[in-house]
């Protein structure tokens, strides 16, 4: 047991009792490797240069320091362009941007980042450590990485 203590609805303090487990965070479950591209960049030209399509997200580079990045599902090029019949050389990147977007930090336990994803329905999120972007993270990868002390024996 540890020293901390809480308190219930009734005011009774109890100790809280130390969980026996690994902990993993974001960054061990984030790829480091993603696009980054410039907003001015059409949809041809970054679906011809993409280089970790499997990522299926183009982070958009700050056109300043007081600027925030952006993000490009691929999928929002699938609803926006393809699906809705714009030509692929006429739209910049820009165009379809998500800014602000919500983000994840990498220190943060994998269990509350895939809250964070439940409760705003999110595929994938930028993993962000002062203010700079250092990787991209799925639920998919959450979940299989979490997943690994427990498969291992480590977790309860």
């Amino acid at each position: 047991m540890s020293s901390e203590q809480v308190g219930d609805q009734q005011g009774n303090r109890r100790p809280v009792p130390k969980l026996n487990r690994e902990i993993v965070r974001v960054r061990d479950a984030m790829h480091r490797d993603f696009d980054r591209m410039d907003g001015m960049t059409t949809v041809l030209e970054a679906m011809s240069n993409l280089k970790y399509p499997e990522r299926k997200a183009i982070i958009i580079n700050k056109r300043h320091d007081d600027d925030e990045n952006g993000i490009v599902m691929i999928s929002d090029i699938g609803r926006k362009v393809v699906a809705g019949s714009k030509s692929p050389k006429r739209v910049s990147l820009y165009e379809l941007m998500s800014k602000p977007y919500i983000s994840v930090d990498p220190q943060m336990d994998v269990r509350y980042a895939a809250r964070l994803f439940e409760q705003f329905r999110l595929a994938r999120v930028p993993v962000v450590e002062n203010r700079e972007v250092v990787g991209i993270v799925s639920f998919t990868d959450l979940v299989l990485r979490g997943f690994e002390p427990y498969l291992a024996g480590k977790n309860e």
